[in-house]
């Protein structure tokens, strides 16, 4: 942590520019950073996080302005300047190598060698001692790294950072996929860091982390830089959130407008169980309502969702939808049933990344859009602009390929394949993760407007604070059990976690 109130600069940037073709990027940057401090830069999607970023890993050439580092004007012509400098960065997509093994992951390009002999006993003994510093000795210098979780392959990607001699670390949303241990495993790793001197570059769009860990923060909108250098300590949330949209937010959870007294239950779930899972879960979910699960991470919340929608099949119980019951383990009955689930892992479980986005909103709804056994694609495209408008999915193009959106707009996706299809009760496992502050907010105000257009929403995320904000029950999960249900405004997040440390209900 900064103990001088002027200490001098490690990094230095000033009026950095970037376009690519008449697109710019970057309009102006100034970023100051000083050794042994975290500092946060917070911005929307497409701010000029990534490009800022790459530039100073020099994986990126600036157009114009000026870095300097520990006070002289440096060019940065590649990653290996970069790490020659002193500058290492661990990226959001992780880039291990899964065939190789850790310690070749953790030197590969910078081998240990004797003699002009790669020294394995060195590279293990090496590795060895970079597990152990992360927290992680349980890791084999020999395991090969596909065989790990994302949660470990980052492990190895920061352990190739430190391999290096480095004086900043640039982190990009490196709790992504981590789960709250994990996250504190991190921000331990990162106060050891600055301790030694190391300046920490975090990029978040975790608000909540950047109160724990960060220093200072600089604030990216539209490619420019209209604050630096705010201390975290001094600058409440609502004024970062107005920095980065732009606009005040009032309230970033939408006012609840109430469920009807008359509203009928849509989906009714009586005595679910999977074994080694969760047991005996009771809920209803009314129209218009929106019901959320609380509770940690492995606490069953995802696996009760799955279950609902058939995508595992319940060992006990039944699940019904306007009081049909549907086929235990029947994604097709729970479908045509009118449920449709937005999954944790949508780049992986949920959406076809190299499709078109009208391809991908499609999906669940081919045989509507179907004339004489071909595919009306003029027909998809439209119905998928209908649903892009309301959705506020931006750029507004059905064809443009869907990987090449941001977090935020790829979750628009899933909600507008739900949208053309019907969808009576919507599931959302962790609607927004990995999507900036901005776009939570207008995720926040369709899903109010879904329930207010008398869908039912049963929702699960790892923010707590996210789960109570946005539904009108919460419903509190541990360990595969239910222990508690009442309305939001009745429990606070000291609440959540005082019942799931107790595991029962007061």
């Amino acid at each position: 942590m900064i103990e001088d109130d002027h200490p001098a600069s490690l990094l230095e940037v000033r009026g950095l520019t970037k376009s690519f073709g008449p697109a710019r990027a970057l309009i102006g940057v100034d970023l100051d950073v000083v050794a042994g401090e975290v500092h946060c830069v917070l911005g929307q999607n497409g701010a000029g996080k990534s490009t800022l970023i790459k530039t100073l890993s020099g994986a990126h050439q600036p157009d114009g302005g000026e870095i300097r580092w520990n006070g002289e004007a440096v060019t940065i012509a590649n990653p290996v300047a970069a790490l020659e400098l002193g500058i290492a960065t661990m990226y959001q997509e992780l880039d291990v190598v899964d065939g190789l093994t850790i310690a070749e992951n953790i030197y590969l390009g910078h081998e240990i060698a004797r003699g002009g002999v790669l020294n394995r006993r060195g590279t293990h003994k090496a590795t060895r001692d970079l597990m152990a510093r992360l927290g992680h000795p349980d890791l084999s210098p020999n395991r090969e790294v596909g065989s790990l979780s994302p949660a470990n392959k980052q492990i190895v990607s920061m352990a190739r950072a430190l391999s290096h001699d480095i004086k900043l670390m640039i982190m990009d949303e490196p709790s992504a996929v981590l789960d709250s241990e994990e996250v504190n495993n991190l921000f331990r790793i990162v106060n050891e860091l600055t301790d030694q001197g190391i300046a920490v570059i975090y990029i978040s769009h975790r608000l909540e982390e950047i109160e724990r860990i960060g220093d200072r923060i600089t604030v990216l909108k539209d490619g420019g830089s209209p604050a630096s250098n705010l201390l975290v300590s001094q600058t409440p949330t609502r004024e970062l959130i107005a920095l980065m949209t732009g606009r005040t937010i009032e309230q970033v959870f939408p006012a609840r407008v109430g469920v009807a007294a008359d509203a009928p239950a849509l989906l009714e779930v009586s005595g679910l169980s999977l074994k080694g899972s969760f047991e005996d879960v009771n809920l209803s979910v009314r129209a218009g309502e929106i019901v959320g699960l609380a509770g940690l991470v492995g606490s069953g919340r995802s696996e009760i969702l799955e279950t609902i929608a058939g995508h595992r099949k319940a060992s006990a119980g039944t699940v019904r939808v306007e009081g049909k019951e549907m086929s235990p383990g029947s994604v097709e009955d729970a479908v045509a049933a009118g449920m449709g689930l937005s999954p944790e892992e949508r780049k992986s479980q949920g959406l076809l990344l190299e499709e078109p986005i009208f391809k991908n909103a499609t999906l669940s709804t081919f045989a509507r859009f179907a004339r004489g056994g071909l595919l009306n694609e003029a027909a998809e495209r439209k119905a998928t602009a209908q649903q892009m408008a309301a959705l506020h999915l931006r750029p507004a193009e059905p064809d443009r390929v869907t990987r090449t959106l941001s977090g935020g707009n790829q979750q628009k996706v899933m909600l507008a394949r739900w949208l053309i299809h019907g969808t009576r009760v919507l599931l959302l496992d962790e609607p927004t993760r990995g999507v900036d502050v901005g776009a939570r907010v207008e995720i926040y105000g369709l899903i109010r407007e879904l329930a207010a257009q008398g869908t039912a929403i049963l929702v699960v995320s790892s923010e707590i604070d996210e789960v109570i904000g946005l539904a009108d029950r919460v419903v509190v999960v541990a360990d595969g059990r239910v222990l508690d249900e009442r309305p939001a405004e009745q429990i606070d997040e000291h609440g959540v976690l005082d019942l799931v440390m107790k595991g029962s209900a007061a």
